[in-house]
């Protein structure tokens, strides 16, 4: 068996757990935050609360989230989505009615998650008590985006992966760039 047919094995078998096992009091839970964290309002919320109280810590912790989440969403919904269009979970996999709400767009990756993980690795080394406050709802929506039948495992994964690089990105951009000046 290759590579991909032990993804798809393990996508199917993790996307049909997730949908049938989490409570419906934590699914409404993670909708709501998710619900949030569409259009990146959540986080633009959380940096500019970060920016307001966190004086100069504040705002660069809260500029550099907002750069890494703009990384991200060029990489996963301007490129990756473009170049991939995988079809969503099939909607018998999911037996709630969320599934009824997801987009038409490609599966692959997950911008949402892309965002939310780039979000808190950025702040998180600017200020880390923040990082560690962003660590949460970035996971939850991760998990949501599995379980209301959005994505496959795969797809928040790569979203992670995605996530991660725009932040290692954008912080690592002026050294690289000053490293390469005439």
């Amino acid at each position: 068996m290759g590579l991909l047919a032990v993804v798809r094995d393990v996508d199917r078998s993790l996307t049909k757990l997730a949908a049938c096992r989490i409570p419906s009091g934590v699914g409404t839970v993670l909708s709501a935050v998710e619900g949030a964290a569409a259009h990146s309002k959540l986080w633009c919320g959380a940096a500019t609360a970060m920016a307001w109280v966190g004086g100069r810590r504040g705002r660069r912790a809260a500029a550099a989230g907002l750069a890494a989440l703009a990384v991200a969403q060029l990489i996963s919904n301007g490129l990756c989505k473009q170049l991939a269009d995988r079809p969503r979970p099939p909607k018998e996999w999911i037996p709630h009615d969320e599934v009824d709400d997801r987009p038409d767009s490609s599966s692959f990756p997950s911008g949402h998650t892309a965002a939310a993980v780039a979000f808190t690795a950025a702040v998180t080394p600017a200020w880390p008590a923040a990082g560690l406050a962003c660590s949460l709802p970035a996971a939850m929506v991760a998990v949501e985006r599995v379980q209301s039948g959005a994505h496959y495992p795969s797809d928040v994964v790569t979203g992670a992966a995605i996530g991660l690089a725009s932040a290692w990105l954008t912080r690592r951009a002026p050294h690289l760039a000053l490293r390469h000046w005439p």
